[in-house]
């Protein structure tokens, strides 16, 4: 007798969710570092797949813009911790407000600015639908991938360095496993939170919007509302992505918020398995995956990578997650 679908499905997310932190623990035992930094890019870039995700996969909402807040969150980082490390203030009138290295302040800006981003962004374009929407999400990332790029202050189309990695309380953050333990730290309680708010009423409420719009605002519920609040958060996790993956780099450049970038997030989610809880972490880790081998023989590795992408959209439309579960619902 096989596995019962339920039982499967938690299986491959126990082995997901333990993939991570085996492979970086047996790099340690092999003094392998480079193989733990990849391991922690793999984690930061599943942690913005799951903010995409919320938005796509809960909400039904095809966002090619989702770089804009991935940059955001890297520029908070990248802007606190140059004014840190420059002693001079962000600004001096009509208050003080100065830069910052530490992670947790660092974090919490670039959520609220995420969230504020998503907020404004997502006001305008779900009022819009379908191929109109995506076109102006990927209008808005647009926009600020060239502001970016037009913006001196802050290192312009050459992009900002940070020389020293933010801390964080009680840990060196230097030192690539324990960099590697904050990061995946942060997505396992964002896979928690995820999975909490989808099996919440407002995470079946919104569910129900992206299935059948006019039955839910028969009963009250604004669509409208619905999709903007998931937007939101979608907006926010993916800009506290966006703050690890520039601490991780201790660099951060216009190239964080364009089109490309979009597209990968999105690559990641797909690959995974769309609606998945943790389709992202399984994607970003078989994209991370292919670049090492694939780009260590090839430059044009990303051919391979369309082939990948082509036959799972055609035969394995439930992503990695999917194929490996069976039917088992979404959001296991």
């Amino acid at each position: 007798m096989g596995v019962p679908e339920m039982g499967r499905a938690t299986l491959i997310n126990a082995a997901l969710f333990a993939m991570l932190p085996l492979t970086a623990l047996m790099a340690l035992l092999l003094d392998e570092p480079f193989i733990i930094t990849l391991t922690t890019k793999v984690a930061i870039l599943a942690l913005a797949g799951v903010g995409l995700n919320i938005a796509l996969g809960l909400g039904g909402l095809v966002s090619l813009g989702h770089a804009a807040f991935f940059g955001i969150g890297g520029y908070a980082m990248g802007i606190l911790a140059h004014h840190a490390q420059t002693y001079t203030p962000l600004m001096e009138a009509p208050f003080l407000l100065e830069g910052s290295n530490s992670m947790p302040l660092i974090w919490l800006v670039a959520v609220i600015a995420g969230a504020f981003a998503a907020m404004a962004i997502g006001a305008l374009s779900l009022r819009t639908s379908g191929v109109y929407f995506i076109m102006i999400t990927l209008a808005f990332g647009q926009m600020l991938y060239y502001f970016a790029i037009s913006w001196p202050a802050y290192g312009g189309e050459d992009g900002l360095s940070i020389y020293v990695r933010n801390g964080f309380p009680g840990l060196n953050t230097l030192v690539p496993i324990q960099f590697f333990a904050i990061c995946f730290a942060v997505l396992a309680l964002v896979l928690f939170g995820v999975g909490r708010l989808a099996a919440s009423p407002f995470g079946l409420a919104l569910a129900g919007a992206r299935q059948n719009p006019e039955r839910v605002q028969t009963v009250g519920l604004s669509p409208y509302r619905l999709r903007l609040l998931a937007f939101v958060i979608s907006g926010a996790i993916t800009a506290l992505a966006g703050a690890l993956f520039a601490d991780l780099n201790r660099f951060v450049s216009p190239t964080m918020l364009s089109w490309h970038m979009s597209g990968e997030i999105m690559i990641f989610v797909i690959l995974g398995g769309v609606g998945r809880l943790f389709g992202p972490v399984a994607g970003a880790a078989l994209f991370i995956l292919l670049e090492h081998v694939l780009g260590g023989l090839s430059d044009y590795w990303h051919v391979y990578l369309g082939i990948l992408l082509l036959l799972v959209v055609l035969f394995a439309r439930g992503g990695l997650i999917g194929t490996l579960a069976g039917r088992e619902v979404a959001h296991d």
